[in-house]
């Protein structure tokens, strides 16, 4: 039935064919019924519009558009979409995330992503927070830092404690 109806008390009459839903005693659908179990059966022009224009996307459209960033900010928007109950529910969220791609460097998204896969903050909210606080650019608790990250003539690094000493220190009597 049409979305601007929802919380609308209206009359249904089935049949073994058809589904029929009246509003005040005028129809406002009628569809052929559908066998399958648990399966929406939603007309486009039932939709909003604002659910109308994201008709043309689908779940693995904006997975590969979220890989073209980067393979955490694609597993990301995979991992929004599977939590949800409907894939649909989730595409807010991952074009919020395709946005975010507009403004932030690719090294920046990605480390975000990694972090919210570790977080299981499988929303948008959670990837513009990280961004916007750089949070992105802090270590993860738990996760060795990048190659690199460490290189410095006064660190000495694991291996200066692992290794005996060159020589005895002195005894004194």
């Amino acid at each position: 039935m049409p979305y601007a109806l929802v919380h609308q008390e209206v009359d249904v009459h089935l049949t073994g064919e058809t589904v029929e839903i009246l509003h005040r005693g005028v129809r406002v659908a009628s569809h052929v019924r559908s066998n399958e179990a648990a399966k929406a059966t939603t007309l486009t022009e039932h939709r909003p519009k604002s659910h109308q224009k994201y008709l043309g996307r689908t779940p693995s459209r904006l997975i590969e558009e979220a890989q073209q960033t980067g393979p955490c900010t694609g597993q990301l928007v995979e991992a929004i979409l599977a939590a949800k109950r409907h894939p649909e529910q989730g595409f807010r969220s991952c074009l919020g995330i395709l946005r975010l791609a507009k403004t932030y460097p690719a090294e920046r998204m990605e480390a975000a992503a990694r972090r919210c896969l570790r977080a299981r903050a499988y929303n948008f909210q959670s990837m513009d927070s990280i961004l916007k606080n750089q949070l992105d650019r802090l270590p993860i608790p738990g996760e060795a830092p990048a190659p690199g990250a460490a290189d410095h003539d006064n660190i000495r690094g694991a291996d200066y404690f692992d290794s005996p000493p060159e020589a005895d220190p002195p005894v004194i009597p």
